[in-house]
Protein backbone atom coordinates (compact mmCIF):
# COMPACT_ATOMS: atom_id res chain seq x y z
CA UNK A 1 0.00 0.00 0.00
CA UNK A 2 1.32 3.44 -0.94
CA UNK A 3 0.98 6.08 1.73
CA UNK A 4 -0.24 9.46 0.56
CA UNK A 5 1.93 12.50 1.16
CA UNK A 6 0.65 14.57 4.09
CA UNK A 7 -1.25 17.63 2.96
CA UNK A 8 0.59 20.91 3.20
CA UNK A 9 -1.06 24.09 4.42
CA UNK A 10 -1.67 26.27 1.36
CA UNK A 11 0.60 29.01 2.70
CA UNK A 12 3.51 26.63 3.40
CA UNK A 13 6.47 26.93 1.01
CA UNK A 14 6.82 24.08 -1.48
CA UNK A 15 10.50 23.71 -0.69
CA UNK A 16 13.21 25.05 1.62
CA UNK A 17 15.74 27.14 -0.35
CA UNK A 18 18.44 26.16 2.14
CA UNK A 19 17.99 22.49 1.18
CA UNK A 20 18.66 23.03 -2.54
CA UNK A 21 22.04 21.96 -3.99
CA UNK A 22 24.22 25.00 -4.59
CA UNK A 23 25.37 26.14 -8.02
CA UNK A 24 27.87 29.02 -8.24
CA UNK A 25 28.50 31.21 -11.28
CA UNK A 26 32.19 32.06 -11.07
CA UNK A 27 32.83 34.00 -14.28
CA UNK A 28 31.21 35.34 -17.42
CA UNK A 29 32.77 36.29 -20.75
CA UNK A 30 31.06 38.66 -23.18
CA UNK A 31 30.92 37.10 -26.64
CA UNK A 32 28.84 39.69 -28.50
CA UNK A 33 26.86 42.81 -27.65
CA UNK A 34 23.81 43.94 -29.63
CA UNK A 35 21.52 46.93 -29.31
CA UNK A 36 19.34 45.23 -26.67
CA UNK A 37 20.95 41.90 -25.73
CA UNK A 38 24.38 40.59 -24.80
CA UNK A 39 25.59 37.05 -25.50
CA UNK A 40 27.92 35.70 -22.82
CA UNK A 41 29.60 32.45 -21.82
CA UNK A 42 29.02 31.75 -18.14
CA UNK A 43 31.22 29.41 -16.11
CA UNK A 44 29.38 27.62 -13.31
CA UNK A 45 30.45 25.23 -10.55
CA UNK A 46 27.94 22.47 -9.78
CA UNK A 47 27.19 21.08 -6.28
CA UNK A 48 29.87 18.38 -6.72
CA UNK A 49 32.54 20.99 -7.52
CA UNK A 50 32.60 20.27 -11.28
CA UNK A 51 32.88 23.22 -13.68
CA UNK A 52 30.71 23.63 -16.77
CA UNK A 53 29.86 26.39 -19.26
CA UNK A 54 26.58 27.74 -20.57
CA UNK A 55 25.76 30.26 -23.29
CA UNK A 56 23.63 33.00 -21.70
CA UNK A 57 21.72 35.87 -23.25
CA UNK A 58 21.49 38.95 -21.03
CA UNK A 59 18.33 41.00 -21.64
CA UNK A 60 17.11 44.24 -19.99
CA UNK A 61 13.59 42.89 -19.55
CA UNK A 62 10.28 43.58 -21.23
CA UNK A 63 6.68 44.62 -20.62
CA UNK A 64 3.42 43.42 -22.13
CA UNK A 65 -0.09 44.78 -21.72
CA UNK A 66 -3.44 42.99 -21.68
CA UNK A 67 -5.62 45.90 -22.77
CA UNK A 68 -9.32 45.08 -22.29
CA UNK A 69 -11.98 47.38 -23.70
CA UNK A 70 -15.32 48.16 -22.09
CA UNK A 71 -17.01 45.65 -24.42
CA UNK A 72 -14.74 42.77 -23.33
CA UNK A 73 -12.35 42.61 -26.23
CA UNK A 74 -8.59 42.32 -25.82
CA UNK A 75 -6.47 44.57 -28.00
CA UNK A 76 -3.75 42.53 -29.76
CA UNK A 77 -1.22 43.30 -32.47
CA UNK A 78 -0.36 41.25 -35.53
CA UNK A 79 3.40 41.71 -35.95
CA UNK A 80 6.14 40.12 -38.04
CA UNK A 81 8.81 38.46 -35.85
CA UNK A 82 12.10 37.82 -37.64
CA UNK A 83 13.33 35.21 -35.15
CA UNK A 84 10.52 32.84 -36.12
CA UNK A 85 10.00 34.33 -39.61
CA UNK A 86 6.24 34.64 -39.24
CA UNK A 87 3.49 36.99 -38.19
CA UNK A 88 2.37 36.56 -34.57
CA UNK A 89 -0.81 37.73 -32.88
CA UNK A 90 0.31 38.98 -29.49
CA UNK A 91 -0.04 41.54 -26.73
CA UNK A 92 1.32 45.05 -27.20
CA UNK A 93 4.81 44.70 -25.75
CA UNK A 94 8.31 46.08 -25.79
CA UNK A 95 11.79 46.00 -24.35
CA UNK A 96 12.69 47.98 -21.22
CA UNK A 97 15.25 50.02 -23.12
CA UNK A 98 14.80 53.45 -21.50
CA UNK A 99 17.20 53.87 -18.61
CA UNK A 100 15.48 54.60 -15.30
CA UNK A 101 11.96 54.03 -16.67
CA UNK A 102 9.68 52.02 -14.37
CA UNK A 103 8.03 48.94 -15.85
CA UNK A 104 4.58 50.48 -15.45
CA UNK A 105 5.63 53.57 -17.39
CA UNK A 106 7.20 51.41 -20.11
CA UNK A 107 3.89 49.53 -20.34
CA UNK A 108 1.93 52.77 -20.73
CA UNK A 109 4.37 53.95 -23.39
CA UNK A 110 4.16 50.75 -25.41
CA UNK A 111 0.38 50.69 -25.17
CA UNK A 112 0.16 54.20 -26.57
CA UNK A 113 2.83 53.77 -29.23
CA UNK A 114 1.60 50.46 -30.64
CA UNK A 115 -2.19 50.53 -30.36
CA UNK A 116 -3.10 54.12 -29.47
CA UNK A 117 -4.60 53.63 -26.03
CA UNK A 118 -4.01 55.24 -22.65
CA UNK A 119 -4.87 53.32 -19.49
CA UNK A 120 -5.62 55.12 -16.22
CA UNK A 121 -6.05 51.70 -14.60
CA UNK A 122 -2.93 49.53 -14.84
CA UNK A 123 -2.47 46.41 -12.67
CA UNK A 124 0.57 44.14 -12.56
CA UNK A 125 -0.57 40.56 -13.26
CA UNK A 126 2.76 38.77 -13.08
CA UNK A 127 6.49 39.01 -13.70
CA UNK A 128 7.60 35.91 -15.55
CA UNK A 129 10.76 34.35 -16.98
CA UNK A 130 10.45 34.07 -20.76
CA UNK A 131 13.16 31.58 -21.84
CA UNK A 132 15.19 30.79 -18.69
CA UNK A 133 17.00 27.91 -20.39
CA UNK A 134 19.37 30.45 -21.96
CA UNK A 135 18.12 34.01 -21.31
CA UNK A 136 17.65 36.09 -18.14
CA UNK A 137 14.74 38.12 -19.56
CA UNK A 138 11.78 38.74 -17.27
CA UNK A 139 8.57 40.23 -18.61
CA UNK A 140 6.17 42.28 -16.51
CA UNK A 141 2.62 41.70 -17.76
CA UNK A 142 -0.02 44.31 -16.92
CA UNK A 143 -3.81 44.49 -17.16
CA UNK A 144 -5.05 47.79 -18.61
CA UNK A 145 -8.68 48.89 -18.34
CA UNK A 146 -10.60 52.14 -18.64
CA UNK A 147 -8.98 52.68 -22.03
CA UNK A 148 -9.06 55.98 -23.90
CA UNK A 149 -7.80 56.73 -27.40
CA UNK A 150 -4.47 58.53 -27.94
CA UNK A 151 -2.30 59.00 -31.04
CA UNK A 152 -0.31 55.99 -32.25
CA UNK A 153 3.47 56.52 -32.45
CA UNK A 154 5.04 53.30 -33.67
CA UNK A 155 8.81 52.81 -33.59
CA UNK A 156 10.89 50.45 -35.70
CA UNK A 157 10.52 48.77 -39.08
CA UNK A 158 8.27 45.88 -38.07
CA UNK A 159 5.95 48.13 -36.07
CA UNK A 160 5.41 50.23 -39.17
CA UNK A 161 3.57 47.28 -40.71
CA UNK A 162 1.83 46.18 -37.52
CA UNK A 163 -1.94 45.68 -37.49
CA UNK A 164 -4.32 46.02 -34.55
CA UNK A 165 -6.68 43.10 -33.97
CA UNK A 166 -9.35 43.32 -31.28
CA UNK A 167 -10.41 39.84 -30.16
CA UNK A 168 -13.53 39.17 -28.05
CA UNK A 169 -12.44 37.47 -24.84
CA UNK A 170 -14.91 34.63 -25.43
CA UNK A 171 -13.06 33.77 -28.69
CA UNK A 172 -9.57 33.76 -27.21
CA UNK A 173 -9.41 30.10 -26.17
CA UNK A 174 -10.46 28.89 -29.61
CA UNK A 175 -7.66 30.95 -31.20
CA UNK A 176 -5.16 29.26 -28.88
CA UNK A 177 -6.63 25.84 -29.61
CA UNK A 178 -6.37 26.24 -33.39
CA UNK A 179 -2.81 27.63 -33.28
CA UNK A 180 -3.68 31.19 -34.29
CA UNK A 181 -2.20 32.48 -31.01
CA UNK A 182 1.08 30.82 -30.00
CA UNK A 183 2.87 33.57 -28.07
CA UNK A 184 3.40 32.36 -24.48
CA UNK A 185 3.21 35.76 -22.78
CA UNK A 186 -0.06 36.48 -24.57
CA UNK A 187 -1.62 33.17 -23.51
CA UNK A 188 -0.46 33.61 -19.91
CA UNK A 189 -1.39 37.28 -19.70
CA UNK A 190 -4.92 36.94 -21.05
CA UNK A 191 -5.56 33.94 -18.80
CA UNK A 192 -4.49 35.87 -15.72
CA UNK A 193 -6.42 38.95 -16.83
CA UNK A 194 -9.66 37.02 -17.22
CA UNK A 195 -9.22 35.56 -13.74
CA UNK A 196 -8.60 39.03 -12.29
CA UNK A 197 -11.57 40.54 -14.13
CA UNK A 198 -13.88 37.70 -13.06
CA UNK A 199 -12.86 38.14 -9.42
CA UNK A 200 -13.66 41.84 -9.59
CA UNK A 201 -17.20 41.35 -10.88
Amino acid sequence: MTLAEPERPEDQPLWDPDDLPRFRQVSEEVIQTGWAITLTKATVVDPDGETFERDVVRHPGAVAVVAVTDDDTVVLVLQYRAAVDRWLLELPAGTCDVEGEAASEAARRELAEEVGYAAPELTLLTRCAITPGFCDEFASIFLATGLTKVPVDRQGIEEGYMRIVEVPLHRFDSLVDDGTIVDAATILGVGLARRRLAAGR
